[in-house]
C-alpha cells in the first residue's frame, strides 16, 4: 500500500514539475518617451528701505 501512494506521489510530481511557468526579461524595442507639459511661473517680491527706495527714486540715472 506504501508502495503506491509513493508511486502516486512521484508520477504527480513528475506530471506538475512539466508545468513550470517561464519568465523572460526582455528590453523593449522602441525607446521610452515620457512627455512632460510643464509650466513654470516666478513672482520676485523686492522689499526695500524708504531711504533705499528715495535713494533710488533721486538717482534714476542709475538703472
Amino acid at each position: 500500500m506504501k508502495f503506491f501512494i509513493a508511486a502516486g506521489l512521484a508520477t504527480g510530481m513528475m506530471l506538475l514539475s512539466g508545468c513550470i511557468p517561464r519568465i523572460e526579461v526582455a528590453a523593449p524595442k522602441e525607446p521610452i518617451t515620457i512627455n512632460m507639459n510643464v509650466k513654470i511661473e516666478h513672482e520676485i517680491h523686492i522689499k526695500v528701505d524708504k531711504d533705499v527706495e528715495s535713494l533710488l527714486k533721486s538717482r534714476s540715472d542709475l538703472f
